[in-house]
C-alpha cells in the first residue's frame, strides 16, 4: 500500500525507491530541482540542506507524508522519517527494525564503503545502542550500573564548579562567545570528569568531538583520536578499579565488557551527552536574549529555567536525527512500502515538528515530555538526566553569575551550521558588566543572601543590594551544612521548609527547583 501523497510509482530503480513514472515530466535546465539526486529524491546535505534542513524535511512531508525517501551523503537512499508516532512506532518494533547496520543492503552490496563520511555514526561497533535482545540486556544493565554511580548532587557540585570555572577565563573582558569559549566546552569538562578521565579535556578533544558528527573529511580521523584515549582509560582503569567510578562500574558489572565494549560504550556516553548538551545550553541562552517573550515568561515567574530547557528540546532538539534504523522484515511504515535491508533515519526535529502534535508550530509544551530528543523504545538515551542537568545548571548558572548578559550584535546577524545530524549555533556572541574572577576551589559555602531578580536583556538595571561588597560573592551551590538562617536568607539544599509565605522571584523559584520542591 502506498499513501495517497505519493507520486506516481514505476518499477524499482537502481536506488531501491519507487522512481516516478513520468520522465518527461523533468525540470527544465536551471530549475532549482536539478539540485535533487539520482530520481529526483532530495538530498539531507549540500547547500539546500545546510542552509535550513528543517525547510527540506517540509517539502518531503509535503511530497510522500510522514515516511520519505531521501538522499545522505554520497547519494547513499534511506528512509526518512519524519512522523511522531512513526518514528516512535519504528524505535519500539524490535521485531521489524533495528540499529544493526550490517543488516543494511547499502553495507551488503558495497554501496557504502568503510570511509563514508558518516561510518563513525552508523558503523556497527558493540555496544547496546546498537544491540539488541539478550545482547542488548547485557550492554544495556553494565552501563545503568555506571550511571547509577553519578551522585546526582555531587553531579551538581561538578557542574557549578566547571561552569564557574569557565567563566573566570572571559569574566573580567566583560565580552565572550557562548558557543565556544562556553556552551562546547561545560559539557564536555563535566563529563570527563564523570568519566573519570579529567586530565583529557582540551581544546583539541572538544574539537574532535563536535567534528565527528559533522560528516567531514576528517571525522574517521577524529574518531580514532577520540578513542584512543577512551581505549587507554579502559586498560589503565580495568589494572585498577576505582569505587564510586563511573567507568570502573562499567568494567566491573556482571556483563563483563570487553575493553573495546568499554571505550565504545564511554564513547557514545561522552559524545552524546557533549553534543546535546552544547546545542542544548546554546540554543537556550540564545533564545533567552532574542525573545521578548520567552525572557518575560522566565523574568514573570511563567518559566523556570528546566522548563525553558525542556522547551527547547522540542523546537531545537541537540540532535536533528539519529542514523539509523534498519529493515529487519519487509513492512510498511507511515504508508511506505519498506523492504528488508532499507535503511532509516530516526527524524527527531521533524518528528518534535509534526503537525499531528504541534498544530501550531512553536507552541509551547510547558510539562510535556513526550519528544524525541532523548530518543525512545528499548533505545532511549539511560543518561539523559545527567544531560539536563548539566544544561539546566549551567544555563542558569551562567545567568546568575551575568545578569546583564545582552547580545552583541542584532539577532539577523547570527548564523547556523547544519548537518544531517543536528544545527548547530555557529557563534552567540554577549557583552556585560566585567566582573572579577570567583575562587572555584574553595569547598561550597553558605547560599548567598538574596539578589534582585535577574533580567536578561531587558534593558533595566537589577536594583543594587543594601550594602555592597567588594569581594566576589559565591556561586550558587547545594550544601550538606550552612551557618545559622537569617531572616529571609535563603535556605541550604536539604534545610526544613519555611512556614510563612514567600515572595516567589527568579531566586525563590531556582532555590525550590534546586532542593527538589
Amino acid at each position: 500500500m502506498t499513501s495517497s501523497s505519493q507520486p506516481p510509482q514505476s518499477s524499482t530503480s537502481s536506488t531501491g525507491y519507487d522512481a516516478p513514472a513520468d520522465t518527461s515530466l523533468a525540470p527544465p535546465p536551471g530549475c532549482p530541482m536539478h539540485a535533487l539526486g539520482p530520481d529526483g529524491l532530495r538530498r539531507l546535505y549540500g547547500p539546500e540542506a545546510d542552509a535550513d534542513l528543517a525547510g527540506v524535511y517540509e517539502k518531503l512531508r509535503a511530497e510522500y507524508g510522514p515516511v520519505a525517501p531521501a538522499l545522505i551523503h554520497e547519494d547513499v537512499p534511506m528512509w526518512a522519517v519524519l512522523g511522531h508516532t512513526e518514528n516512535l512506532q519504528m524505535v519500539s518494533t524490535t521485531a521489524l527494525f533495528n540499529r544493526d547496520s550490517r543488516n543494511w543492503s547499502a553495507i551488503k552490496d558495497g554501496t557504502v564503503k568503510p570511509t563514508h563520511p558518516l561510518a563513525p555514526v552508523f558503523t556497527w561497533q558493540p555496544m547496546c545502542s546498537m544491540e539488541e535482545g539478550s545482547e542488548h540486556l547485557r550492554l544495556r544493565s553494565a552501563v545503568t550500573a555506571a550511571v547509577d554511580t553519578v551522585v546526582h548532587r555531587e553531579l551538581r557540585r561538578s557542574i557549578n564548579r566547571a561552569t564557574q570555572e569557565i567563566i573566570n577565563r572571559f569574566s573580567e573582558r566583560g565580552t565572550c562567545e557562548v558557543v565556544s569559549e562556553f556552551a562546547e566546552h561545560l559539557p564536555m569538562m563535566v563529563m570527563l570528569e564523570v568519566l573519570g578521565a579529567p586530565e583529557a579535556y582540551s581544546e583539541r578533544f572538544v574539537q574532535a568531538a563536535r567534528d565527528l558528527l559533522r560528516g567531514s573529511e576528517t571525522a574517521v580521523a577524529s574518531n580514532e583520536y577520540i578513542m584512543g584515549i577512551l581505549m587507554d582509560l579502559a586498560v589503565r582503569r580495568r589494572a585498577e578499579l576505582l569505587e564510586d567510578d563511573f567507568t570502573s562500574a562499567l568494567i566491573a558489572a556482571p556483563a563483563a565488557l570487553t575493553d573495546d565494549e568499554v571505550a565504545q560504550h564511554l564513547r557514545v556516553i561522552l559524545i552524546a551527552t557533549h553534543e546535546g548538551g552544547a546545542n542544548l545550553i546554546a540554543n537556550v541562552l540564545r533564545v533567552v536574549l532574542t525573545d521578548p517573550r520567552f525572557r518575560a515568561r522566565l523574568n514573570g515567574g511563567q518559566m523556570t529555567v528546566p522548563e525553558a530547557v525542556e522547551q527547547s528540546l522540542w523546537d531545537e532538539p541537540p540532535f536533528s536525527a539519529n542514523i539509523g534504523y534498519f529493515a529487519k522484515a519487509d513492512t510498511e511504515l507511515g504508508g511506505q512500502r519498506i523492504r528488508a535491508g532499507d535503511g532509516l533515519i530516526f527524524g527527531i526535529q521533524p518528528g518534535n515538528a509534526d503537525p499531528r502534535v504541534r498544530p501550531e508550530p512553536g507552541a509551547h509544551m510547558m510539562g510535556n515530555r513526550s519528544h524525541l530528543a532523548f530518543g525512545g523504545g528499548p533505545h532511549e538515551c539511560p543518561g539523559q538526566d545527567i544531560g539536563r542537568a548539566v544544561a539546566e545548571i549551567g544555563v542558569d548558572a551562567f545567568l546568575m553569575r551575568l545578569p546583564d548578559a545582552e547580545l552583541e550584535v542584532p539577532e539577523s546577524e547570527l548564523r547556523w551550521t547544519s548537518t544531517i545530524m543536528g544545527r548547530h549555533l555557529v557563534e552567540l556572541p554577549v557583552d556585560f558588566t566585567p566582573r572579577p574572577p570567583q575562587d572555584v576551589k574553595s569547598q561550597p559555602g553558605q547560599l548567598p543572601a538574596q539578589r534582585p531578580e535577574w533580567r536578561v536583556g531587558s534593558g533595566v538595571p537589577p536594583t543594587p543590594p543594601p550594602a555592597p561588597s567588594s569581594t566576589p560573592q559565591p556561586v550558587a551551590t547545594p550544601v550538606a551544612a550552612a551557618p545559622d538562617p537569617v531572616a529571609h536568607a535563603p535556605r541550604p539544599y536539604g534545610y526544613p521548609e519555611a512556614q510563612e509565605p514567600v515572595k516567589r522571584g527568579v531566586w525563590q523559584r531556582f532555590l525550590r527547583w534546586w532542593r527538589g520542591e
